[in-house]
């Protein structure tokens, strides 16, 4: 199919980075032959560690970044939801940073390497390949040979199943119940398991794609979407901006688009899209204030794609397509900080990158500063108090759960899975870093060292160390004697939290904490504290700050007056069912076993499983309820449920 070029031409006028041109004819799609007998070979592997050499740039890349520049990606896959498998093949055009280089290293992950070609002399020739053995985190390294002269090489190949970045929900598993839904999650290290590709951050490629599917369902990915597609299931996109793999994106199912204004929409299954617009219907707002405070949004449209309840997070920034949960769909507007954070990614994160997983805090940091700005310009000061308020009160109980070496900003992760080390501390803590630098420097003088720091990184991914020399050359030198680069180390490299750390408070916090205190003394009734017109942020930090030796009675008093096991409100209702499994309260029991088949959020479902596996009669209610739940959890939620569950 065609697209429309408009926005590319605004790319253009933008002085963005264009679409990678071919620079030979483009081939005819050739016929995927069968699955050809390939030899195992094993990569050499590092002296006691039984893992084949990664790249000395990023610890969880085989590919030899040093020696080729990946910049750009032709997909042609069929989308064979039958086999649950993306089929199909991948160019991958480079530049070669170093004579005499005789392969490209890529990653991969359970992918059945079928063959691969060089372009070379004008055609395509078959090379030969080498897949080694797989490592439980970072999967299998593909060596593909290149002769002197090649640089665009191709891949075939076919997905399994058990991909971790892709999940396949059957019909009765979407909101429609007729026709089936996959999409993909890549971040981390996830790209690997349906492109094989350099799964670094530090790697930036333009794309092209083709995807076909059948003809009754709509593709979209992380690129330009031509929001008046026509139903024919062939689909062409076109990505002109470079990105990191792990924002390459794909969403196939029965899908309506329904615009917000001219660059804003909402992609979802029919049921849920005038709901999904009613409840986004600011993101244009949010946008328009965004580029007010740090500068233009460099992206084309801004769309939201709304998934199935099973996607594990509650968004992925997916340039131009946003993944979303649908559990923020409140009807009063009150989740909407989660749009604004991805959002933010437009500028911290997808324009501006970590280069590794040891600097995720780049991304998540200034991604959680700039979202609660955009809460502030828009919805005022009190809101965005209370959300940074509950966050820091959040951070401040988990890491003195998480172990201390995962408390570090610029974390070591020692070839761990970075999926492991996902906590707050990243987003919360690296925000907080931001807000005493702002409160430090003045909000005008910090204003304007984001905007630079967002433009002279454009498209470009940066390693913590990288940041340090910016930001000391840049602001500390510019206005010195106010934040030394000892106090900078300590936020950065030290574990925990730093006692310089703001504390922000909410008055409206305060007078919910005197009132719960009388309701606790016996001083007051549940009806006197003027819980009528609290937010949902007020209902979380009342729910949150209960003790958890509250008396049956007293949670029996709570739930009749508040109705509470019965919360429309996901983030209320996660609240108030972690509360009743502390407390004993057990008459919410089939509310909880509703919540936990039918959402696969993991910061709503984790801990309440994990206090399940606390008793004994709750770890059998916890494997029964999985038993039943797992099959529509999305694979890095099964990850970590297993190891709950199991343990």
């Amino acid at each position: 199919m065609k697209t429309s070029y408009k926005y590319l031409m605004m790319a253009a006028v933008l002085g963005l980075t264009a679409c990678q041109q071919e620079s030979e004819e483009r081939t005819e799609t050739a016929e995927v032959s069968d699955v050809q007998e390939v030899t195992t070979e094993v990569k050499s592997e590092k002296p006691g560690t039984g893992k084949a050499e990664t790249s000395d740039i990023d610890e969880h890349s085989y590919g030899n970044l040093d020696e080729v520049d990946l910049h750009h990606l032709d997909l042609n896959l069929t989308v064979n939801f039958e086999a649950k498998s993306l089929q199909g093949y991948v160019d991958l055009s480079f530049e070669r940073l170093k004579d005499n280089v005789t392969e490209l290293d890529l990653d991969t992950r359970d992918i059945t390497i079928e063959k691969a070609q060089i372009w070379s002399s004008g055609e395509w020739k078959d090379t030969t390949f080498e897949l080694a053995e797989k490592d439980p985190v970072l999967g299998s390294e593909l060596t593909v040979a290149l002769d002197d002269e090649t640089t665009k090489a191709r891949v075939y190949y076919q997905t399994q199943p058990q991909a971790s970045g892709l999940q396949w929900l059957t019909p009765e598993q979407t909101a429609g119940k007729k026709h089936p839904f996959v999409y993909s999650q890549a971040q981390a290290i996830h790209a690997r398991s349906f492109i094989p590709i350099q799964d670094s951050p530090s790697v930036r490629v333009t794309y092209n794609a083709n995807l076909k599917t059948p003809k009754e369902l709509l593709a979209v990915m992380s690129a330009f979407n031509e929001p008046d597609t026509e139903l024919d299931g062939d689909y062409y996109f076109e990505m002109p901006q470079p990105i990191p793999p792990y924002l390459i994106a794909l969403g196939v199912g029965n899908l309506e688009f329904k615009a917000m204004s001219d660059r804003t929409g909402v992609y979802a299954e029919p049921s849920l899209v005038d709901a999904s617009v009613a409840e986004f219907e600011d993101t244009e707002e949010m946008v328009r204030v965004t580029e007010d405070m740090f500068g233009p949004y460099r992206w084309g449209r801004y769309d939201l794609l709304i998934l199935p309840p099973s996607f594990p997070y509650g968004g992925m920034e997916n340039p131009r397509l946003s993944f979303i949960t649908p559990t923020v769909i409140a009807g009063d507007k009150s989740l909407v900080n989660l749009i604004a954070h991805e959002l933010a990614h437009s500028w911290s994160g997808n324009l501006v990158t970590n280069a590794t997983w040891r600097d995720f805090w780049l991304n998540e940091g200034f991604t959680s500063y700039v979202e609660n700005r955009i809460m502030e310009e828009l919805y005022g000061e009190d809101r965005a108090m209370m959300e940074k308020a509950l966050a820091v009160q959040d951070l401040r109980n988990e890491v003195q759960e998480l172990p201390e070496r995962y408390t570090v900003l610029n974390v070591n992760l020692d070839g761990n899975d970075p999926d492991d080390a996902f906590s707050g501390v990243p987003y919360v803590k690296g925000q907080m870093f931001l807000v005493y630098l702002e409160k430090k420097f003045g909000r005008e003088v910090f204003d304007q060292f984001l905007v630079d720091y967002f433009n002279n990184h454009a498209f470009q991914s940066l390693t913590t160390q990288e940041f340090e020399s910016y930001l000391k050359k840049n602001l500390l030198d510019k206005h010195p004697g106010i934040v030394s680069m000892d106090q900078v180390k300590v936020w950065l490299h030290e574990p925990m939290l730093p006692d310089m750390m703001p504390n922000p408070t909410s008055d409206a916090f305060t007078t919910i904490d005197s009132e719960t205190k009388s309701w606790l003394a016996g001083e007051a009734k549940l009806d006197s504290l003027g819980s009528a017109d609290w937010t949902v942020h007020e209902w979380l930090h009342f729910l949150n700050n209960l003790p958890e030796d509250l008396t049956q009675e007293r949670m029996k008093q709570l739930d009749s007056e508040f109705n509470l096991t019965d919360s429309t409100n996901n983030e209320i209702a996660h609240a108030w069912l972690l509360l009743s499994l502390k407390t004993g309260y057990d008459a919410i029991m089939p509310r909880l076993e509703t919540y936990l088949v039918s959402i696969g959020r993991r910061k709503l479902i984790v801990p309440l499983y994990k206090q399940l596996m606390e008793t004994e009669e709750g770890a059998q209610f916890a494997k029964r309820v999985y038993d039943i739940a797992r099959p529509g959890y999305h694979p890095l939620a099964q990850g970590t449920l297993d190891e709950v569950i199991n343990k």
